[in-house]
């Protein structure tokens, strides 16, 4: 059974997808049952690049950015979306970033404790939580 706003990816084509309402079916992509995607929360080598981090921004807006210290952006490594979900999984939301972009997404709400999670097209999924 998938459950709302979790990934699945396609380990031959790549297709990566979102659940939006929860179902009893299998995905399947490529004649293949597709990967549920587990999010790297800590990893001591790649962390300082990759785990979402919630701040207020120099003009006192919330934002979320990539790790601690800025995330390449280059064609061959970037991030490919920053993605809020609510604590109650009601609410979501997801900004794509291209290459030559910022790795940052303004949030437009305070929802409380939320969740940020971004992929990397390289080193996948990561999250991190705001309090």
């Amino acid at each position: 059974m998938t459950k709302k706003l979790e990934l699945y990816k396609c380990d031959i084509c790549g297709n990566l997808v979102e659940v939006i309402l929860s179902g009893e079916g299998e995905l399947v992509c490529c004649g293949q049952p597709m990967q549920l995607m587990s999010a790297k929360h800590n990893d001591d080598v790649m962390n300082e690049k990759h785990v979402p981090v919630f701040i207020r921004n120099e003009l006192g807006k919330d934002e979320v950015r990539v790790g601690s210290m800025p995330h390449p952006m280059e064609s061959g490594h970037y991030i490919m979306f920053i993605e809020t979900i609510s604590p109650d999984y009601n609410r979501a939301e997801l900004q794509y970033l291209h290459p030559g972009e910022e790795a940052k997404m303004l949030i437009g709400e305070k929802l409380g404790k939320t969740l940020a999670r971004e992929f990397c097209n390289l080193h996948g999924l990561w999250e991190g939580e705001r309090d």
